[in-house]
C-alpha cells in the first residue's frame, strides 16, 4: 500500500487494518455505501484476501458498531468523539478479537500503527482494558437507537428482535434458476434446499465453482428480490424493467419468454447486466436513461419498477445501510419513487400488470407509496397476491399486497426486507 512521504512502510497486516479504517470513514463521515468505497479505500493492496480482510473488518465493526462502542464508553473516562480515530482503531481491534477470532495481540499490534502520539496509548490501554476484564459482545447485535426508535414504531417489538438475530450474521446464499424444472436435480447436486421452483438456497459457497454458472443455469438473487417478477409471472407479451442493473429480474423474466426493455441509469451497473445475460444467453435491449427523462417508444404489457429507496430491508448482507441512511434521505428517495411510480404507470398498456417493489423497511417507500398512489389513479386497481404463488412462511397482507419483515422463514435462513405491490391498470 502506498504511504505517504513522511511515513514509513506498514508493518504486514497493517494495511488490510488502514484500509478498513478508511472504509468506515467513508460509511460513518461520508454517507458512502461500503461497497461503492471499497476499491478507493484498498488502492495499493495487491492481494486478495487482504483487500477481503478489510472489508470483512469493516462489515463486522458496522453489522456491531452500537455494541462495541458500549464497550469503549464503558472503559474511558471521558466519551470519545464519534469521529475519533482512537475511537475508530479500537472498533477495528475489538471486533477483530471478540467477534473475528483474531489473537488480541494480534488485533491491538495492528491497528496500534493507525494512531500516533497520545491517542495510541488510550487505544492500548482501552483495549488492555477489556480484555483483562474479558469483554464480549452480546450473541445478538443491537440496532442504533434512531433505527430500533424507527423500527419499533412502524412494526413493533417483535419485529426489531428479529432484526438483531437476522444482522447477527450474513444471510444464506440464493440462486434464481432459469429453467424451474431444473430445480430438484440441481439442489441435489449443490447440496442445497428449494423454497420454490426455480430457487435453491445455501448455507455458504464460492459461486463461481458451482455447478452450473459457466452455464449460465442460474444467478444469485435474494429469494425476497425474486418475488416481484415472479408476480408478473410467464408471457410471450412486452415488459419494461425499471432501475434493472444489476439484471436478476431482467432474466427473470426473458427465462419467463417476455420481450424484456431493462433500464437503468448507471452505466457501470449496466456493464454487470450485460455481462450476465451474456452468460445467461438470455436477451433483452438494455437501456441507458435516466428514467425521469426516458419514455418507452409505446406501452408494455407489464411494468416492472423496482424503485431506488434507501434499502434498508437488506441490512443483513449491508449493514451499513444502518448508520447512512436518515429520515432525510427516507423522504428524498419516497419523492423520487413518486414521481417514478407517476410516470410509469402511463406505460403499462390497459388490462396490463404494473409491479413496484422497493428493499426498504420503511413504509413511507413501500405502503404508503402505493396509497398514494391508488388514490390518484383510479385507473390502477390492486392485483392480490395468492398465498400459493409465495414461499412457505410469506404470505400476502389485508391489502393484498407483500411485505417481508425480519423473522419470517427465520428458520430458513430468513429473506430481505421488501415491499411489493401488484397493480392492474384497468382502463
Amino acid at each position: 500500500m502506498t504511504n505517504p512521504p513522511n511515513r514509513p512502510a506498514d508493518p504486514p497486516g497493517v494495511p488490510a487494518r488502514r484500509a478498513a479504517l478508511k472504509l468506515l470513514d467513508a460509511v460513518l463521515r461520508q454517507g458512502l455505501p461500503l461497497e461503492s468505497a471499497l476499491d478507493r479505500a484498498t488502492q495499493g493492496i495487491d492481494r486478495s484476501d487482504d483487500r477481503a480482510l478489510a472489508h470483512a473488518i469493516a462489515a463486522e465493526t458496522l453489522r456491531r458498531l452500537p455494541d462495541l462502542d458500549a464497550l469503549i464508553d464503558s472503559a474511558t473516562q471521558r466519551p470519545l468523539p464519534d469521529d475519533a480515530k482512537a475511537r475508530f482503531a479500537l472498533r477495528i481491534a475489538l471486533v477483530q478479537a471478540l467477534a473475528l477470532g483474531t489473537p488480541p495481540h494480534a488485533a491491538i499490534s495492528t491497528v496500534l500503527p493507525l494512531v500516533d502520539g497520545g491517542p495510541r496509548k488510550l487505544v492500548h490501554g482501552v483495549f488492555g482494558t477489556l480484555m483483562r476484564g474479558q469483554a464480549t459482545l452480546p450473541e445478538f447485535p443491537g440496532l442504533s437507537p434512531d433505527v430500533e426508535a424507527r423500527w419499533q414504531s412502524a412494526w413493533g417489538e417483535a419485529i426489531v428482535d428479529a432484526a438483531e438475530r437476522a444482522i447477527a450474521a450474513p444471510p444464506p446464499l440464493d440462486l434464481t434458476l432459469a429453467d424451474p424444472a431444473a430445480t430438484d436435480a440441481l439442489s441435489e447436486v449443490v447440496g442445497g434446499v428449494s423454497l420454490l421452483p426455480g430457487h435453491i438456497r445455501l448455507a455458504n459457497a464460492h459461486v463461481p465453482e458451482l455447478p452450473g454458472f459457466e452455464e449460465g443455469s442460474w444467478w444469485v438473487q435474494d429469494l425476497a428480490a425474486s418475488l416481484p417478477a415472479r408476480l408478473i409471472g410467464r408471457g410471450t407479451g412486452t415488459a419494461l424493467d425499471l432501475c434493472a442493473a444489476p439484471g436478476g429480474k431482467t432474466m427473470q423474466l426473458a427465462s419467463a419468454g417476455w420481450g424484456v426493455t431493462a433500464v437503468d441509469s448507471s452505466e457501470s451497473r449496466l456493464a454487470r447486466l450485460r455481462d450476465n445475460l451474456a452468460r445467461t444467453q438470455l436477451r433483452a435491449e438494455v437501456v441507458a436513461a435516466d428514467l425521469l427523462k426516458w419514455s418507452p417508444r409505446e406501452p408494455a404489457d407489464a411494468v416492472l419498477l423496482d424503485a431506488p429507496c434507501s434499502a434498508t430491508g437488506i441490512f443483513r448482507r449491508h449493514p451499513d445501510v444502518l448508520h447512512r441512511v436518515s429520515p432525510k434521505l427516507i423522504a428524498e428517495m419516497a419523492r423520487v419513487q413518486a414521481q417514478l411510480l407517476a410516470r410509469a404507470a402511463n406505460w403499462v398498456k390497459p388490462g396490463g400488470l404494473f409491479v413496484y417493489a422497493t428493499c426498504s423497511l420503511e413504509k413511507a417507500e413501500g405502503e404508503e407509496q402505493i396509497i398514494a398512489f391508488l388514490g390518484s389513479r383510479p385507473d390502477f386497481t390492486v392485483e392480490r397476491v395468492r398465498e400459493e404463488e409465495l414461499p412457505a412462511g410469506i404470505a400476502p397482507n389485508i391489502s393484498g399486497c407483500i411485505r417481508t419483515l425480519p423473522g419470517m422463514i427465520a428458520d430458513q435462513g430468513g429473506c430481505d426486507g421488501f415491499f411489493i405491490a401488484r397493480m392492474r391498470r384497468t382502463a
